[in-house]
């Protein structure tokens, strides 16, 4: 400081200010200056893993993979244990965290389509899905852009097209970034499975560039997405190793790992610019994992709504704020990041727009509840690919809405409710699962007629969600179930969401 008012004085001395008033007024732009640069707005970073399931890292309790960069980030911020994305795979879950806004509000609730799988083993007509976000919802970009943060986006999007005018520079991302996968081609000639090295890199460069002004970036990962790719030197360090008891796929391990590479290379840029200590970093992942990384003891993978479809590893760390090495339990989902970052840029919701989730700063801060005291899920859909875990043989999922208040989780598939009976015969149509996750993490044991008072307080509440929402069941009956198979519709184009 003594250097900086000496110089000041020199230049002001020139003017011909006596000495005393010279220096009065050196100490008054000094302390503006650094005034000013403590009271700038904190950055905020999120990173987003694809298809990172709970398990899949070392501080969520991985008994194979090595994360030591995202194992460190936990360690110097708040873990949250019961984080959950806010859709079972890509698309919804995105469109959920960047709208702000349950499934039942922007449309979107699978990739591609709801009616996924054999038509005939329907019960009900799934609900029609949306694939683009719609370009008047007002995007966390934008409410990040008109708090005066420059916005970036790069990687994966999954929420529109050019055509369309929905891509992230269309809603609200001053520079966007966003690509597919790179073929194999392209990875062998490049060296850089999953592009995780150039989506990472461009984030390097665009802090770089507005490292002196507040910035919001959004760091969205392919890895650890299907199909499995590494580096060969990432792979020859995983082919020796003893394999977990659960989890043994050397190969995604690899992947794991260089995804992890990615993730250190960003936060060591952060450090180096001096930016890590007015900066919140956001790490989690969009839906759970796959089969080939079992997430024992949680039931599922992604696409159910089993808690190894939806909950998610998540670290908050903000130097200052949280306090490092904390854990907090409270149930939070993935639409309440919106209303947290405009809680962090100081800016409140615009008026009219509805937000669904409820900003987490009172969290970071030590608190150990919100005001809300539940969280919903709604999927009107068929989802194929049965997956251990799966509540039959023929989908992933069926259409179901669920809500989890406390340590307890209920879901209500649409089929059973709507043709079985409903209410009138809860006690023997099965449309409702009551679990206790504090007791039963795995959800193995249906507690729906065995505390019938409990049963019902969520479901009244569930029902209250439904009609306040305006969620559509997919109660309509099939015409074709039961019968000869008929074609289904294309879903699957190639890309790098084919197994969605």
């Amino acid at each position: 400081m003594k250097k900086q008012v000496n110089i000041i004085i020199a230049q002001i001395s020139r003017t011909r200010l006596s000495l005393p008033i010279a220096f009065f007024i050196a100490i008054m732009f000094v302390v503006a200056f650094q005034s000013g640069a403590q009271t700038k707005k904190p950055n905020v970073v999120l990173i987003l893993i694809d298809d990172m399931g709970y398990k899949d890292a070392g501080f969520t309790g991985s008994d194979f993979y090595e994360t030591p960069n995202i194992n460190a980030l936990a360690k110097q911020g708040m873990i949250f244990n019961n984080a959950y994305a806010a859709a079972g795979n890509c698309a919804p879950s995105r469109a959920c965290l960047i709208s702000g806004e349950y499934t039942p509000r922007h449309g979107i609730y699978a990739v591609y389509n709801t009616e996924r799988g054999p038509i005939n083993q329907m019960r009900t007509i799934p609900i029609p899905n949306t694939s683009k976000l719609r370009p008047d919802i007002y995007t966390v970009a934008e409410a990040m852009r008109d708090a005066g943060y420059k916005t970036a986006m790069f990687g994966k999007w999954h929420l529109g097209s050019e055509k369309s005018n929905t891509m992230p520079a269309d809603q609200g991302f001053d520079v966007d970034s966003a690509y597919s996968v790179p073929s194999k081609e392209e990875m062998a000639k490049t060296n850089d499975p999953k592009w995780i090295y150039r989506i990472t890199n461009g984030a390097c460069e665009f802090i770089e560039n507005n490292k002196d002004k507040p910035f919001f970036l959004y760091v969205s990962h392919h890895a650890t997405h299907m199909p499995i790719q590494a580096r060969e030197e990432m792979v020859e360090k995983f082919k020796d190793r003893p394999t977990g008891k659960f989890q043994s796929n050397k190969k995604y391990a690899s992947m794991n790992g260089q995804m992890d590479d990615g993730v250190g290379i960003l936060l060591k840029k952060i450090k180096d610019l001096g930016l890590d200590s007015n900066t919140l970093v956001i790490f989690t992942s969009d839906n759970g994992g796959l089969p080939q990384s079992p997430q024992t003891p949680l039931r599922g993978f992604k696409g159910m709504y089993y808690d190894g479809g939806i909950r998610e590893p998540f670290i908050a760390r903000w130097p200052g704020v949280i306090k490092p090495g904390t854990q907090n339990n409270v149930p939070i989902i993935n639409v309440d990041l919106y209303p947290t970052f405009i809680d962090v840029a100081g800016r409140k919701n615009k008026a009219g727009n509805i937000l669904d989730g409820e900003s987490l700063v009172k969290l970071f801060k030590g608190g150990d509840q919100l005001e809300r005291k539940s969280i919903f899920w709604h999927f009107p859909g068929y989802l194929d690919g049965p997956d251990p875990g799966s509540r039959d043989n023929k989908f992933r999922s069926r259409p179901v809405t669920t809500i989890r208040k406390g340590d307890w989780k209920l879901m209500l598939y649409h089929e059973e409710w709507a043709l079985d009976g409903g209410l009138k015969n809860i006690d023997t149509n099965k449309a409702v699962e009551l679990f206790n996750l504090k007791n039963d993490v795995s959800e193995q044991k249906n507690m729906a007629n065995i505390n019938k008072p409990k049963r019902d307080e969520l479901l009244a509440e569930l029902l209250a969600w439904i009609k306040k929402t305006d969620a559509k069941l997919a109660y309509e009956p099939n015409p074709h179930y039961g019968k000869e198979q008929v074609k289904n519709k294309p879903i699957k184009p190639k890309g790098d969401d084919v197994d969605e």
